[in-house]
């Protein structure tokens, strides 16, 4: 389709994620040049804004009328008004509302412009001292511990850095999860409250970590990056496949037929499956 003549431009604009030193001074003028700013929470963003001494337009933008509002903005922007589009935190479309707006405002032929900033995920990758050529975010982990088992079985033989975000009131769980699935021994990270006050990054095996939070409250609190080192030589990922098949083999044999099944089909050794049952 064809740009509209007097097309606005859409801008993605990249806003803190805690210090409010870190929007960037192209963020700021364009906040302030274009006729309204599309905000996940209102009410978050005119703070923000406040802080800079910004008085602007803003249209609610969220995951319960984006499909209804795509239409609307979009039709701003082929009127030829240019628009911004933030998150609460971060860079939009990450683990937050907007794909819909963007894909809409591309398939209507309107300019779509990235201003870069603070995004959570590549901040915590860059300071966790995990394997950072390849990695794959995850988003947010199921909330319920069955489905967030079974996602961590799932990813447990991915070779790249995983990346999740993560509740406070979860983090625990999710730990202890990703303990029994993935394995205590596996390198890992969390990443808290990323340049805020108490930020803080732990590294260590995914059974530390899980010890370092039940021990303190503390790091329990806060909005989390959890990253989990991908699997390593043929010989891990062996035994993580191999576990992750006796896991489904115990619901229904004794665990020594389980075990011997699972090493026939993966390679694993079978001693390393005895111990791995979830139960």
């Amino acid at each position: 389709m064809s740009i509209p003549a007097a097309a606005g431009i859409l801008y993605v604009v990249a806003t803190p994620i805690g210090n409010l030193g870190d929007l960037s001074p192209r963020a700021l003028d364009t906040l302030r040049a274009v006729a309204a700013i599309c905000a996940e929470d209102t009410r978050h963003t005119r703070q923000l804004l406040s802080h800079y001494g910004v008085e602007q337009t803003l249209i609610a933008l969220h995951e319960h009328n984006e499909a209804g509002m795509a239409e609307r903005i979009v039709a701003r922007l082929s009127a030829g008004e240019s628009l911004a589009l933030v998150s609460d935190a971060g860079t939009p479309l990450v683990s937050d509302p907007g794909f819909r707006l963007v894909a809409a405002a591309r398939a209507a032929g309107i300019k779509v412009s990235p201003i870069p900033g603070p995004s959570a995920l590549i901040a915590a990758l860059s300071v966790a001292g995990l394997p950072s050529d390849r990695f794959a975010f995850e988003g947010f982990l199921p909330a319920k511990a069955g489905a967030r088992r079974e996602r961590f079985a799932e990813l447990a033989s991915e070779p790249r850095t995983l990346l999740f975000y993560e509740s406070s009131h979860r983090i625990e769980d999710a730990l202890a999860d990703a303990v029994a699935v993935i394995g205590a021994g596996r390198p890992a990270a969390i990443a808290r409250e990323l340049t805020k006050l108490f930020e803080t990054v732990l590294s260590g095996t995914l059974g530390e970590l899980h010890a370092r939070v039940v021990a303190d409250a503390d790091q329990r609190k806060g909005e989390f990056v959890l990253l989990i080192q991908g699997v390593g030589d043929d010989a891990d990922a062996r035994l993580v496949e191999g576990r992750r098949v006796y896991a489904k083999l115990i619901e229904h044999l004794p665990p020594s037929t389980a075990a011997k099944l699972a090493a026939e089909i993966t390679g694993a050794p079978r001693k390393g499956l005895y111990g791995s049952d979830p139960g």
